[in-house]
């Protein structure tokens, strides 16, 4: 692929490659502070393995699978299979950016080294909610077959800029989402579960955050120009799920997940923190990509506060009829 950028000659033009090299050296920096900074731990250190018993099919002692059985709150059901069902698509994922960074050098052993990571968060949730009871494991496996089968297709396929720019926003808002549910989960060995891999996240958001920042400094107009892009268009990668949309507003209204959490808690900070909007010496293009950022920013806060008051008005609403 390649992109004409303003800052450069008009025989000259940024191509993935030229982009991929000239990170290179930014990619190795990130990726050895990662790993003195990281901290491997055990996911089966996470699961409650004494409540674990056998389920029928195989084992003449089975005991079904009860509703009753769950200690989770309903929202946190909810959001845990979300959650989950996300993480299972990795490898559809580690194809994604293998393709798109490569496999060889820095970026290589990033792209190993986070799948690697990544992997002991659908290891340690599945083993959770399966020794725990807390979903209906044949429906969770049922979920996990149709959303693995249908696969994974990026949105941000415009240039590799486009990509790190959406991975910097999107492991924020997985890092959050997991936060979120643990706290509403109303079990305290979930919450400290998803407490250990929203650490990972973070510490995969500092990355790539990081490296978008490098990529302001080397091609303004055009990271630019994909931050717009990726902030307008965000969808969170388990979107396409079976059942998302309505699993969706469920965790909005339960507070895991929502407009005014997107807006405060993942798009403002890292824009905050790289000071996207205080950038200067930008092309036209790069202006308008700027300007057009901010305009979404504002309106996106907007409908965060109609969000915000509607959902006052439903808890005002079941108030009442309990009252």
């Amino acid at each position: 692929m390649t992109i004409t950028s303003p800052h450069l000659g008009s025989s000259e033009a940024w191509t993935d490659a030229k982009l991929l090299f000239a990170l290179e050296e930014v990619v190795e920096k990130e990726l050895n502070r990662h790993l003195k900074v990281t901290k491997d731990w055990m996911p089966h250190e996470y699961v409650p393995w004494s409540e674990g018993r056998n389920f029928p099919g195989f084992f003449e002692d089975g005991e079904a699978w009860d509703p009753q059985q769950s200690k989770v709150t309903d929202i946190g059901k909810i959001a845990l299979v979300v959650n989950l069902l996300t993480e299972d698509n990795l490898p559809s994922y580690h194809h994604e950016i293998a393709t798109l960074f490569g496999r060889n050098g820095a970026w290589g052993t990033w792209v190993h080294r986070w799948t690697a990571e990544e992997g002991r968060h659908g290891i340690v949730m599945r083993d959770y909610l399966l020794a725990s009871r807390a979903v209906d494991p044949d429906k969770l496996e049922a979920f996990r077959m149709q959303h693995m089968s249908e696969g994974f297709e990026s949105d941000n396929r415009h240039s590799m800029l486009h990509s790190v720019a959406y991975v910097a926003f999107q492991e924020l808002a997985t890092r959050i989402s997991h936060r979120n549910t643990g706290h509403q989960s109303g079990d305290p060995v979930c919450d400290r579960m998803l407490a250990r891999i929203a650490q990972d996240e973070n510490l995969h958001m500092i990355f790539y955050r990081n490296l978008l920042g490098a990529a302001f400094e080397i091609a303004p107009d055009l990271t630019m120009q994909a931050v717009r892009d990726v902030v307008v268009n965000f969808r969170m990668p388990g979107h396409g799920m079976p059942g998302f949309e309505r699993m969706a507003a469920q965790m909005a209204i339960g507070g895991v997940y929502n407009l005014r959490i997107h807006h405060d808690d993942v798009l403002s900070p890292v824009i905050r923190f790289l000071k996207i909007m205080d950038i200067d010496g930008l092309g036209p293009e790069g202006h308008k990509a700027q300007e057009e950022l901010g305009l979404f920013m504002n309106g996106l806060d907007s409908e965060a506060r109609k969000f915000d008051e509607k959902l006052a008005a439903r808890a005002a609403r079941l108030a009442a009829r309990k009252g």
